[in-house]
């Protein structure tokens, strides 16, 4: 080790890995490998963004030795020689069909899926399964296909053809007792994968949990590392609950107002609510928690009012604490403002003994600027100036590897090993030093592809038999997205498209139909069952509930708004209107019906179970209120909640397939269909109304 990678993190403890199964064995019966899909006539892979455990293996005797065997229209090329797996290859589909890899050795192997490049058609469902036969499952199409194709796999083995049983009315009944794939993987939670195709599209894939190797009918059978069964919670962790005043510590300093300084929580104010029942009773299993590693412990940055400030007009600007957790100095040291090590360990070993999970948000991306790590390595981070001369702030597209987010905070230039390695290794020390459930990422674009890879090797090859959900933070296209989203890399990222446009089709002048297209764009996308997070909001959007009142306007600054106004739910001139009050909590309504109804995972911001109101940060981060909310507040809890408890109880909305009904400007119309039992959604923008049906 390096001497400059003891200024980058406390002593770093990896726990060293006792021997392991054959890494082909442990793949063939490991969670399902995300499918490669088709971009064009060729694409090009990184056969480590879907293997990772694969990387760099030893060829040393000829049981170890790795051969690859391809579908028959399949055309690999730039292969390494000698048996060994290439890290990278270009895939041709001559019959634009659905196909698969083969990686075997002597002994064992699994397949990859490859699916073509074709438009994707939401219409194959799980239709049943048959009257008294635990072991069958049906499928079918929403309308009548010709020349259609089934591929199926249990977790990376395909079954054979001959297990399929065609039906006179054109469905495919499949009997698990029968496989052979099956019977490897009739201990514990396996995964049965469904792909269908004809000669003009690709649709939907099915994804049907197996319990011993049965099809699992009763959600309540799922657990917390069922990762499509998670409800996400989000908390900032200073503005949560104070549960340990003898750590609090502001900075107290006139130049920095309070809604910027730290406010108390920590460690134990999670613990207290965990405890309390609140995130049981309100039916979240996932907890989010922002970065709790060490931020300067005086102001920094500077806010400019152009028209003073509704705390102190006499003041012209302020400066900023890092109550946030975005500015680390240490990417491995606790901030002790919000708590110790035996209280994280307290928080995390009370969480799962009520079956939730908590993932960490790290921060990879930037370091504050008195970092010691960057004090002893200032060549560490990228230039604050471009080559023509421009200084290098806020370019998210045009320079959104090298760009800084602000003056104090500059970024790494993780395209450089010797940066890389120990940042990974920095987000490795969590998993090794605390039984955290896995990561959210921050600022996911703006980090290069090597880091994820990297990252993605490291954890399979020291925590091989965990389960790690990893999820992102990118803003763009959904293909930017979605780049980062494979086995080796990120399981999920947030689907701020979504959010987008719900945000404009229930707050403004959009439409329902622009959510049902950006949605099937998502499916085609990210998969059928993807783990993407449906965002009610977070620490850096407008709250919902002031767009849905209109006490902020979707063409001002929503960050000037916050300081010269309050924002509560509707316009201030307005705050006696019922009728504008009770619009504005059922438009926010909508929006938790949507989340929590659509595939992926939904994730609360804290105070969106009782639509928390704010404009832009900090705005949006006031402290949690528990107690003493308004009659609209409590009632909007209550039916989240019971939204909540609703999807996590029925398998359609967990792993039912998304089946379009009808769209139009006013009126969203969906089922979700698993096994034969399906849940009819209807959204009404205009008459603000919904309903959910079991058909």
């Amino acid at each position: 080790m390096k001497k400059h990678f003891l200024w980058l993190i406390a002593p770093l403890l990896l726990v060293a890995c006792s021997t392991t199964p054959d890494p082909i064995t442990r793949i063939a019966t490991g969670l399902p490998i995300t499918p490669i899909r088709m971009t064009s006539d060729t694409t090009h892979v990184v056969m480590t963004d879907y293997v990772p455990l694969l990387m760099n293996q030893k060829q040393e005797t000829k049981n170890d030795k790795l051969d690859w065997l391809v579908g028959d229209q399949l055309e690999t090329l730039n292969l390494v020689g000698n048996g060994a797996l290439p890290e990278e290859m270009d895939i041709v589909n001559h019959g634009n069909t659905c196909e698969g890899i083969s990686v075997h050795n002597d002994h064992n192997g699994f397949v990859i899926p490859v699916l073509p490049n074709k438009p994707v058609k939401q219409g194959l469902v799980s239709m049943h399964n048959p009257e008294g036969a635990i072991n069958c499952i049906t499928v079918g199409f929403t309308e009548p296909i010709t020349n259609e194709r089934l591929v199926v796999y249990v977790q990376n083995m395909p079954i054979t053809s001959t297990s399929f049983t065609p039906n006179e009315d054109g469905t495919y009944t499949l009997d698990l007792s029968e496989s052979e794939e099956i019977k490897q993987c009739n201990k514990g939670r396996a995964y049965l994968r469904v792909f269908a195709e004809d000669n003009t599209c690709l649709y939907n894939d099915i994804l049907i949990p197996l319990q011993d190797g049965k099809p699992v009918t009763d959600a309540a059978l799922l657990n917390r590392h069922d990762d499509q069964a998670q409800v996400l919670y989000s908390i900032m962790v200073d503005r949560f609950q104070n549960g340990n005043t003898s750590n609090d510590w502001k900075i107290n300093s006139p130049e920095v107002l309070d809604i910027v300084d730290y406010q108390g929580g920590d460690f134990a104010g999670i613990t207290q609510k965990i405890k309390e029942g609140y995130f049981t009773n309100l039916g979240v299993n996932t907890l989010w928690i922002s970065p709790i590693t060490q931020n300067p412990w005086d102001a920094w940055g500077k806010y400019v009012f152009h028209h003073g400030n509704k705390y102190d007009s006499t003041k012209t600007y302020t400066k900023f604490s890092g109550y946030h957790g975005y500015w680390p100095i240490y990417a491995t040291a606790i901030d002790k403002r919000l708590g110790t090590d035996q209280e994280l360990k307290e928080l995390l070993s009370c969480a799962h003994a009520n079956n939730i999970n908590v993932v960490l948000d790290y921060v990879a991306n930037h370091m504050h600027i008195n970092a010691p790590t960057l004090q002893e390595h200032p060549d560490w981070h990228t230039d604050s100036i471009l080559p023509d001369g421009r200084r290098n702030f806020g370019l998210w597209d045009e320079a959104r590897l090298t760009t800084w987010f602000d003056t104090h905070i500059p970024t790494l230039d993780l395209e450089r090993e010797e940066v890389c390695q120990p940042m990974t290794d920095s987000a490795l020390y969590w998993l090794a030093n605390y039984d955290f459930d896995g990561f959210r990422h921050d600022a996911c674009k703006h980090i290069p592809e090597q880091y994820w890879r990297m990252l993605g090797q490291k954890m399979a090859e020291r925590f091989p038999d965990r389960h790690i959900w990893m999820i992102g933070e990118t803003y763009g296209s959904p293909e930017l997205i979605n780049s980062y989203v494979k086995t080796g890399m990120l399981n999920a990222q947030f689907d701020f498209n979504v959010y987008f446009a719900a945000t404009r089709a229930l707050c403004n002048d959009g439409s329902m139909q622009d959510i049902d297209n950006t949605i099937r764009t998502s499916l085609a996308t990210y998969g059928a069952h993807h783990t993407m997070g449906n965002i009610s909001g977070n620490h850096d959007q407008v709250r919902f509930a002031s767009f849905a009142g209109g006490a902020v306007n979707f063409w001002e600054d929503p960050k000037e708004a916050g300081w010269t106004r309050y924002c509560g739910i509707v316009p201030n001139d307005q705050t006696d209107n019922k009728q504008l009050i009770d619009e504005a909590y059922k438009r926010t309504l909508l929006l938790e019906v949507l989340n929590l109804t659509l595939p992926g995972v939904p994730c609360i911001y804290q105070g969106d179970e009782y639509a928390e109101v704010g404009a832009n940060d900090p705005d949006n981060r006031h402290m949690m209120r528990f107690d003493g909310l308004n009659e609209y507040e409590q009632n909007f809890r209550r039916q989240v909640a019971d939204l909540i408890h609703l999807r996590r109880s029925s398998m359609p909305l967990l792993y039912g397939d998304y089946i379009p009904v009808s769209a139009t400007d006013d009126v969203l119309c969906f089922d979700r269909i698993y096994m034969g039992e399906t849940m009819r959604i209807e959204i009404d923008r205009k008459k603000l109304t919904y309903s959910i049906t079991k058909l």
